[in-house]
């Protein structure tokens, strides 16, 4: 039986299948609300705009999210999981240079996060305004007290509320797939649009047409959230739920143009598309379950903000912050820094753009330029990992880059309403790629011995009598993972001014694996009894927790009778029964002796600068201040090459 890392069962199931229809689908499942209605817009209802434009919809689901995402990316499962950061883990050797592709598509999609909420609420919401008596309702309110609740509970877990996500989302699109029906049967010549003739005929014929693919492009906003939560179901359950989820969008989508033409009047009038299709009797339940579905979604969003995050920092593409687990379900975290920047803004947005319909004039820019990305490095799995022939990759390529760049052109106008988000784009952005290329700078400065030299010096200083003794076990995190190298920057750290004795010097290693949710460790005793290097191999969506690994490896070793740690002295007392170890981290600084060039001084720079800002090192690995001793060693990069100090004269004499 197939089991994903994270817990839950890839077979295919009612319930894994009730699981995936709540997790995967809320932003796409949800974009009947906006979507058609945005490329309506104010526009004069004819037939090669409504037609044209559920077309345009259709064949949109059928290349990017069906063709693309459910067929092709979903074979990049990173073992079982899925997402721009797992898809660059299994490509990065191939090209240095996929970093800049992996470091935009994920700023764009973190941007999302922040106008998915708000837009998918407030349309949900704005149903409000059809019901008699309630036409002059203020929406924005609401809007804001159901996000500023659910980002407030995110600290608590979504563990109990996600068993009803499942049972929502399939109520939800029952109710697109009825609403949808219900006015294809009475109106069954709509089917016809379905027909690629329509979308060119829009696209080449109908004045402006190829600009309206920005509104068209959100049909399929949610389908790269659908790839990276691929390690909560397993692709054959998202395979399987989706024809079911296609066929209801498809009728509601179809269903909205049926009433379109025959109902609509000469324009829509600023009513809601969505809503109009249902009866009356059943406008209050239709609201409660579209707000219910548009929650959800936003949930969807947060939590993928979060993965988003962690994996960044654990592949070095993000500052060290604060990661709580709100559960005891593995993966499940909460990053409050992330959380809070999220509610700001989400409220910033829905305050400004007070409504969903001037949303959609902002809202998919960002995902374009993710599914770019996405297409880049997809390209290099099929080719490399994959071996498929080259020239039918090519092929797919062009196909993909021709209907992104496309989206990407239309959606260009919509800068002018999104401006003021550009900004925080670039922070992300800016903060991805100091914190990546300026640790590499940072690690070309990190020079390897071999430990082997050093080992009549260290067993030399742990039997002087002379020196206090600084703790029973010394503990070291090294980058070094070959067996018998050791950082020159340790060796100074143990035979400074103050030499560090003990009777074990531990170095451990702590190795990212590519894979999500390894956890596993291997030992060389380089002296014995007395020179230890652990090498511990993390997956890169584990937050460590070394010092607890560190007590279990010593515990297992002394259970084991490996080592001779089980008769040996570990520094307990009749008083304290704990082992006595330190843990040494040597955090370095930019040294007043370098002289930048302008590129290398603003990396190295900012990036001490967001190092500060961000988690310290024994918080990000998991150690216990009382345990840790913080050493600083200076960095120089360039070192000043020219000192023009002149002599003025000679010594005076004293008189």
């Amino acid at each position: 039986m197939e089991k994903l890392k994270n817990g839950i069962n890839s077979k295919i199931t009612a319930a894994s299948l009730l699981v995936a229809l709540g997790i995967i689908y809320g932003d796409i499942g949800t974009s009947p609300l906006y979507a058609l209605r945005a490329v309506i817009g104010e526009r004069e209802i004819t037939e090669t705009l409504v037609l044209g434009g559920v077309s345009c919809i259709f064949w949109t689901l059928v290349l990017q999210t069906t063709i693309k995402y459910v067929w092709l990316t979903l074979k990049a499962d990173n073992a079982g999981e899925g997402g721009i950061f797992s898809l660059y883990a299994l490509v990065r050797r191939y090209g240095k240079w996929l970093a800049i592709p992996t470091i935009l598509g994920a700023t764009t999609l973190l941007a999302d996060g922040i106008i998915t909420p708000p837009i998918s609420v407030a349309s949900a919401v704005e149903g409000l305004e059809m019901v008699k008596g309630l036409e002059h309702i203020p929406t924005v309110p609401i809007v804001i007290v159901i996000l500023s609740l659910l980002f407030f509970f995110q600290r608590f877990g979504t563990h109990k509320i996600g068993r009803v996500f499942g049972p929502v989302m399939a109520v939800w699109f029952v109710m697109l797939f009825v609403l949808g029906i219900s006015q294809i049967i009475q109106f069954p010549s709509v089917i016809k649009a379905l027909s690629p003739h329509y979308a060119y005929e829009l696209l080449v014929n109908y004045p402006h047409g190829f600009w309206l693919l920005g509104a068209v492009f959100l049909c399929t906003t949610g389908a790269e959230a659908l790839y990276s939560d691929l390690g909560h179901c397993g692709k054959k359950n998202i395979r399987i739920t989706w024809i079911f989820v296609k066929i209801s969008l498809v009728s509601c989508y179809l269903g909205q143009a049926a009433w379109l033409m025959h109902e609509g009047g000469i324009a829509l009038k600023g009513r809601n598309l969505f809503y109009e299709i249902m009866p009356d009797w059943f406008l209050i339940p239709g609201i409660i379950i579209a707000t219910l579905a548009t929650v959800i979604a936003s949930q969807a969003l947060i939590s993928g903000s979060y993965t988003l995050i962690s994996e960044a920092m654990n592949l070095n593409f993000w500052t060290r912050v604060a990661v709580r687990q709100p559960s005891n379900i593995k993966g499940q975290i909460y990053i409050p820094s992330v959380n809070n920047i999220l509610w700001a803004g989400c409220v910033l947005m829905i305050v400004y753009f007070q409504s969903s319909t001037h949303m959609e004039a902002a809202y998919g820019f960002s995902i374009t330029i993710a599914m770019m990305m996405t297409t880049i490095l997809l390209c290099y799995f099929l080719i490399y990992r994959l071996k498929w022939n080259k020239f039918l990759v090519f092929g797919l390529l062009i196909l993909f880059a021709t209907v992104e760049i496309s989206f990407f052109i239309a959606n260009v106008a919509k800068i002018k309403e999104r401006w003021m988000f550009l900004f925080f784009e670039l922070f992300i952005f800016m903060t991805m790629y100091v914190w990546f290329f300026a640790r590499k700078i940072n690690n070309r400065f990190t020079k390897f011995t071999d430990l082997g030299q050093f080992v009549p010096q260290i067993k030399e200083l742990s039997s002087d009598q002379d020196i206090p003794k600084f703790a029973t076990h010394l503990v070291y995190l090294t980058k070094a993972d070959q067996r018998h190298q050791i950082e020159e920057k340790i060796i100074r750290s143990i035979f400074s001014k103050n030499p560090k004795k003990a009777d074990v010097y531990w170095f451990l290693h702590i190795n990212r694996t590519e894979e999500p949710y390894t956890l596993s460790y291997n030992i060389s005793e380089l002296v014995d009894d007395k020179v230890i290097k652990v090498n511990i191999n993390i997956g890169f969506r584990i937050q460590p927790k070394t010092e607890l690994y560190f007590k279990k490896i010593m515990q297992d070793l002394v259970n084991c009778k490996e080592l001779n740690l089980h008769i040996r002295p570990d520094g307990s007392t009749k008083y304290n029964n704990e082992p006595d170890f330190k843990f040494v981290i040597i955090e370095k600084f930019l040294s007043v002796e370098n002289e930048f060039a302008l590129r290398e001084g603003v990396l190295l720079n900012s990036y001490f600068f967001l190092k500060r800002l961000g988690q310290s090192d024994e918080a990000a690995f998991g150690l216990d201040k009382s345990d840790v001793v913080i050493e600083h060693t200076p960095l120089v990069y360039q070192p000043v090459s020219k000192i023009d100090l002149k002599r003025e004269n000679k010594i005076q004499p004293i008189l």
